[in-house]
């Protein structure tokens, strides 16, 4: 690259109704301000209002935009269009529905790149989705999941061509999170969130959401109460149940053996005061707080959940448990309080797979991502970035040895009529697709045949 990079990540949002700091508001809050400040410009555009929480990404120093748009205001894509114009962006990074059928359609318009990045793992999409879906995937340069499950809903739900669909796993600030706390921090923690030296902490740090299963540790509180009273649970975070899941507990008489903390701005100092971290989790893609549990070296118990399962491996560096079985979660819990050195254990073996997932190694993949996006996606019609090797992406397996001869007949402009599409097409057998295998032979005779009229005319 001879200047920097322009690169914008769009948002929807930046936090749920009655939440201070949303997943991907912590993700931007941790990965832009690590991009290489002389190769690249980050700058971030929400689509909707501008966030008026105390923890905001202004504050950090992160240059955002807002837009201010409703839901389906279609006058977003104008306003989005002149946030590039101004802006000179070369690539365009979108998290979330309303970001990625406008964002591509903005790609589509001014001819740059573009990267849908999957957060969710839903079942399926409304009918007006997968018409956007449908209508937009030849504007998808590639599409990064943040689980399996969440790749086959892309793949399936959301109808992006599955050689396009990445599972790329984030990451934390292993600096933060990772480095050793003393017995003096710990106990101040400890005494912060009210927990008496015989207390045994049980936390999660979560929102208080239908998909993060937390009404089954409220009831799984009380079963771990009768059989052991020294237990105190903590459920930390914002969210619309806060109110049913308190009710909830009132009805089981927990009383101040469970307690709703509300938002706590430095999680890693919550996590030093648990004993055991729980994952209650229905469904997930992969929640950045399995990653700070892991870096911090906790001993964990977690629901099977699909995003979670993705990282964590049972009786290794967690103990996995069925989703929607309460008693089973208590089971569980009762179990690792009353081993101590089984919990030693799965918390250094934690310590060792948080490892893998720094913020900071994902960022120079996205770095190494821009790269290429910038290099082929306008001289092969957004077709090259599926024809450079992008193993380092999820460390999968070796290049295709066909990528290079096919990715410069794609960017030769000497390519002789028809002669790299012919190329492309043939190499598709190297990707075992037998339908696209066979499409790709008929298309390669009919160029030929085309090449043939024309030398002969």
């Amino acid at each position: 690259m001879d200047r920097k990079l322009n690169i914008l990540q769009v948002c929807d949002h930046l936090g749920w109704e009655g939440s201070r700091m949303h997943g991907v508001k912590r993700l931007f809050a941790w990965m832009i301000p690590r991009f290489d400040p002389d190769r690249f410009n980050v700058s971030l555009v929400s689509l909707r209002k501008k966030d008026v929480s105390e923890e905001t990404l202004d504050a950090l120093g992160v240059d955002i935009t807002y837009l201010h748009k409703a839901k389906f205001d279609p006058s977003t894509l104008p306003g989005l269009l002149k946030v590039i114009d101004r802006k000179a962006i070369d690539i365009l990074h979108m998290h979330g529905y309303g970001a990625t059928t406008f964002g591509r359609l903005a790609g589509a318009v001014r001819r740059i790149p573009t990267i849908l990045h999957e957060h969710a793992n839903l079942t399926d999409t409304p009918w007006f989705q997968k018409i956007a879906d449908r209508v937009l995937e030849p504007y998808t340069d590639i599409a990064i999941a943040v689980s399996r499950s969440t790749a086959d809903f892309v793949a399936g739900a959301r109808l992006v061509r599955p050689e396009k669909v990445k599972v790329v796993y984030l990451g934390v600030p292993l600096e933060e999170f990772s480095r050793p706390r003393s017995a003096h921090e710990i106990a101040a923690a400890r005494q912060e969130l009210g927990i008496a030296p015989a207390d045994f902490a049980i936390g999660t740090v979560t929102r208080l959401h239908d998909s993060k299963g937390n009404a089954y540790l409220v009831d799984a509180a009380r079963e771990v109460l009768n059989e052991r009273p020294h237990a105190k649970f903590f459920l930390a975070g914002e969210g619309p149940l806060r109110g049913d899941l308190e009710a909830q507990a009132a009805r089981l008489n927990l009383g101040d053996r469970l307690v709703f903390t509300g938002f706590l701005r430095d999680v890693g100092r919550a996590l030093a005061a648990f004993d055991l971290k729980v994952f209650p989790s229905l469904w997930e893609g992969t929640p950045l707080t399995v990653f700070e549990a892991l870096a911090m070296g906790k001993a964990i118990v977690a629901t099977d959940a699909d995003g979670l399962t993705d990282v964590l491996t049972h009786g290794h560096d967690a103990v996995i448990v069925p989703r929607r079985d309460a008693p089973a979660l208590a089971r569980t819990i009762v179990w690792a309080m009353d081993r101590p050195a089984e919990r030693d254990r799965l918390a250094e073996n934690a310590r060792m797979t948080g490892r893998r997932y720094d913020i900071g190694a994902f960022v120079r993949k996205m770095e190494r991502l821009y790269g290429i996006l910038h290099e082929v996606s306008r001289p092969t019609k957004r077709r090259g970035v599926l024809e450079t090797d992008l193993s380092y992406l999820t460390g999968g397996a070796a290049a295709c040895p066909q990528r290079a001869c096919r990715l410069r007949a794609l960017t030769s402009r000497r390519a002789q009529p028809g002669s790299g599409r012919a190329c492309w097409r043939r190499s598709w057998s190297c990707s075992r697709m037998p339908v696209l295998r066979c499409q790709s032979i008929f298309r390669a005779r009919r160029t030929a045949s085309r090449a043939t009229r024309r030398r002969t005319t």
